[in-house]
């Protein structure tokens, strides 16, 4: 719940490739907004198609109060990884039914949105993970960092070729993976890259992480769950071809022999604005469980 008067600037992302139902919507509330004394923000390009005020990608992170995103849950990942530090909240609005993250209808925006600006809201506060490669010998100002909504990947390159990880949580030997790849999941992205895994669908605000190997050699070695305290530590054993490691399927680091990932819950969440749909009813409605 928030002060209507908290709301002044309202950032608008609209999904890469503006659809025209996707830049009629926001022109429909851009026109509201400026009706009701609030600045719609949005990236140049953006902002001529719809009209509102043209902002450079870094200020729109930084002077919004409310993101709004037109689009899918892949449009919404990107916004959730620049603003989590601020912990704006974000309404999703997907352009087709209903996304696991963008869980309101172009139907049901423009009421949505209203509701929002008089303060009439909940938000669910989703963990995100933080990814740290470390190359052998490198010092620390050196190794690489990554956020993620959804997941940390670790897959191999060369098609049809087996990765080897070893993996310790809780500073503790845990696994020994051989398999396509390692797929390590907060509650949100269970129902993502994980599902296509054998991973279990969590509950969004449970304090857990899933491993989720990718076609394991090993048949015993099975999707697991743990506590989201664990820091967990993968070490690569690749020939010199390689691995990549992703998160959200939208940044991406070059991996080599004996680099090692580290994986623990992120210090920052992302606040995803509560739609009037439970859950349940988003599960049944994407997963077609009538």
């Amino acid at each position: 719940m928030a002060a209507k008067d908290s709301i002044k600037s309202v950032g608008l992302v609209v999904r890469h490739d503006y659809p025209a139902n996707a830049t009629t919507l926001a022109a429909h509330l851009c026109g509201w907004m400026r009706g009701e004394g609030l600045r719609p923000l949005a990236n140049p390009d953006v902002a001529a198609r719809i009209g509102a005020i043209p902002v450079a990608e870094a200020k729109l992170m930084a002077d919004a109060d409310l993101m709004v995103v037109l689009g899918g849950d892949g449009t919404l990942l990107g916004v959730a990884r620049h603003i989590c530090q601020r912990a704006v909240p974000i309404l999703g609005v997907n352009l087709g039914g209903l996304g696991f993250l963008t869980e309101a209808t172009t139907d049901e925006a423009m009421a949505t949105l209203a509701r929002v600006v008089e303060g009439d809201y909940e938000v669910d506060r989703r963990i995100m993970l933080e990814a740290e490669v470390e190359r052998v010998g490198s010092a620390p100002e050196n190794r690489t960092a990554f956020l993620a909504l959804n997941d940390v990947v670790i897959v191999k390159r060369p098609v049809g070729r087996m990765l080897t990880l070893e993996v310790a949580a809780d500073h503790m030997p845990f696994c020994t993976y051989r398999a396509d790849g390692l797929i390590v999941a907060t509650p949100t992205g269970s129902t993502a890259y994980a599902l296509s895994a054998g991973g279990p669908i969590v509950y969004p605000n449970l304090g857990v992480i899933v491993l989720a190997p990718i076609c394991p050699h090993t048949l015993s070695n099975r999707p697991v769950v743990l506590p989201d305290s664990f820091e967990l530590e993968a070490r690569v054993n690749v020939d010199d071809q390689g691995a990549i490691l992703t998160c959200d399927g939208q940044e991406s680091a070059p991996l080599t022999a004996n680099d090692v990932i580290r994986v623990r819950r992120g210090k920052y969440s992302v606040a995803l604005i509560r739609s009037t749909h439970p859950y349940f009813e988003i599960w049944r409605d994407k997963l077609r469980w009538g």
